[in-house]
């Protein structure tokens, strides 16, 4: 689709979104050219760059957004995080190779354990602040967002939801996902209005059970192609279909299962969230997530690699063109958020590596 008919599409939506893939190029090339100049120390300023591009070119209601995020503030953010982390955990892992080495095998699995569960609860606070920083640093009509939860109980609910959800052969997992969705953004505001997230897990049960009725509809397909060879040979050819299906339901049945949760996860996760008398609504469904990111396989195998540059930008225009809110807004009511500003950025999130655009 064209970029005039995209744009033409989103002039009776409350999102927008303006901005040019040739615009956004020179950003781009730039951004990659000094990252590698710079050994990767850029990237902190190519990300601030890049949603300052982003931001300006997306327009909620009547009036476009603006990113006031810096570079600085994501880099010293993540070298923060090394010095209070990397270092105890650099001595902690030193540590444990030597009580195996002095026969304390049991006590070295326990700091294993231990170490383990405190990455993940790391990764569950990060996620956290890293939404907090976002909206404090997202401005709209001068007003900004964020949160005065510093995150760190939510930490605690990340590490048991997940492990809960997974107890049960992972039956507990869209619930978990879904209760911890509407955690995070219950504890968030924009201005003097709190987010409300009522998003339901049940609505999103049905995609994640094929998963497990998936295998039961290959297996005997599979065993009934088998059987169509007879014996000897034939039979090893029968064999052989059946392998070839467990590999395509692992490498293609899971990952489309899973992209299809997704979908309908982030729909029904976007469709429960408010604020004040906004409800927003998300309308991509899983073809849409499919298209996406079959091109994005195409664009970067087509470049070798060039083309993950764009990547950041097809996935905003996506999230952006796909987004729509309904509802009234009262801007003589609106009053800036006075909520704790975080100065540090994203540097947890970036450090545990599972930073998200």
């Amino acid at each position: 689709m064209e970029e005039q008919d995209v744009q033409a599409m989103q002039e009776g939506s409350a999102f927008g979104f303006y901005g040019t893939w040739k615009e956004y190029a020179p950003i781009a090339f730039t951004n990659l050219l000094l990252t590698i100049v710079t050994l990767g120390i850029y990237k902190f300023w190519a990300t601030t760059r890049t949603r300052s591009y982003l931001w300006s070119r997306t327009r909620f209601i009547d009036d476009r957004l603006e990113w006031t995020g810096t570079g600085k503030e994501l880099f010293f953010g993540f070298l923060m995080v090394l010095l209070l982390l990397g270092v105890p955990f650099l001595f902690l892992q030193f540590g444990a190779q030597a009580l195996v080495m002095q026969g304390h095998a049991g006590i070295a699995g326990i700091l294993g354990f231990l170490s383990f569960i405190v990455i993940f609860y790391m990764i569950g606070v990060a996620r956290f602040r890293a939404l907090r920083y976002r909206l404090g640093r997202t401005y709209w009509h001068g007003i900004r967002g964020g949160s005065d939860d510093n995150g760190f109980g939510y930490g605690w609910s990340y590490v048991w939801k997940t492990i809960v959800g997974y107890i049960p052969m992972g039956l507990l997992v869209p619930r978990a996902m879904m209760s911890l969705w509407n955690e995070r953004w219950n504890h968030m505001s924009f201005g003097p209005h709190m987010f409300q997230s009522q998003g339901s897990w049940h609505d999103t049960f049905k995609r994640y059970l094929l998963i497990y009725l998936l295998p039961f509809m290959i297996i005997p397909f599979s065993m009934l192609v088998a059987s169509s060879f007879g014996s000897g040979r034939m039979l090893a050819g029968g064999v052989l279909m059946i392998i070839l299906f467990g590999i395509a339901f692992i490498y293609i049945g899971i990952p489309l299962i899973m992209l299809a949760f997704y979908a309908k996860f982030f729909r029904v996760g976007v469709s429960g969230l408010s604020l004040s008398t906004l409800d927003f609504h998300f309308s991509a469904r899983t073809m849409d997530w499919l298209k996406l990111f079959f091109v994005d396989v195409l664009l970067v195998i087509g470049t070798l690699g060039i083309g993950l540059i764009f990547l950041q930008y097809r996935h905003w225009k996506f999230f952006i063109t796909h987004m729509e809110a309904t509802g009234e807004i009262d801007l003589d009511a609106l009053t800036q958020s006075d909520t704790t500003m975080s100065k540090h950025g994203e540097g947890l999130l970036d450090a545990l590596d599972v930073g998200a655009f």
